[in-house]
């Protein structure tokens, strides 16, 4: 099995983010944001200047890249925060500070979903939301092996042991899963 680190190109970000509800001046965080700024670009642009978009992620080569990124499609409302997401506070951002976060093709890559999830809560906004997108179980020619798949089952009964209310699931490609949490 090959393993495309690109899984979120198999993603539509803007029909995504649509579905969202992503609007204006919003505050938004995508934690584990990888390099190629797939859904963060679509979502700050989206959001338009007077909103923030950060992009997180333990790989400071990774935030570069998206800064990059930002700039060359003359987006300004993008802030890097380099942060290990298995380590409750890391990001440094606020309590309650967020409209929404995202955790998109990450959580197959850490044991501490735990962790992740309850950093996630913390800096949501009362009635924020949470996406969750990660790989489905099956087999398929490429992303990670199925044992390293998270179970969508799992990820609910974790963000339900937070109080975190599942509000919504779709699917947002053949080969992934959706589901949107609310603080």
């Amino acid at each position: 099995m090959v393993y495309i680190s690109g899984g979120n190109k198999l993603i539509h970000p803007e029909k995504t983010l649509a579905h969202l509800g992503i609007s204006q001046d919003m505050k938004i965080a995508y934690l584990g944001c990888g390099s190629t700024g797939h859904f963060l670009i679509p979502a700050a642009k989206m959001i338009g200047e007077n909103g923030m978009a950060y992009a997180v992620d333990i790989l400071k080569s990774v935030l570069s890249e998206v800064s990059k990124r930002s700039r060359l499609e003359g987006v300004s409302n993008v802030k890097t925060i380099w942060a290990n997401l298995e380590i409750y506070r890391s990001t440094g951002l606020a309590d309650n500070e967020l409209d929404m976060a995202f955790l998109i093709n990450i959580l197959f890559q850490s044991k501490e979903h735990t962790n992740i999830f309850r950093e996630a809560k913390r800096i949501l906004k009362p009635e924020g939301k949470l996406l969750v997108i990660d790989w489905n179980r099956t087999s398929a020619p490429f992303g990670p092996p199925p044992i390293d798949r998270v179970k969508v089952e799992d990820i609910k009964s974790l963000a339900h042991s937070l109080e975190l209310e599942l509000v919504d699931e779709f699917s947002p490609g053949k080969y992934h899963f959706a589901l949107v949490f609310r603080k």
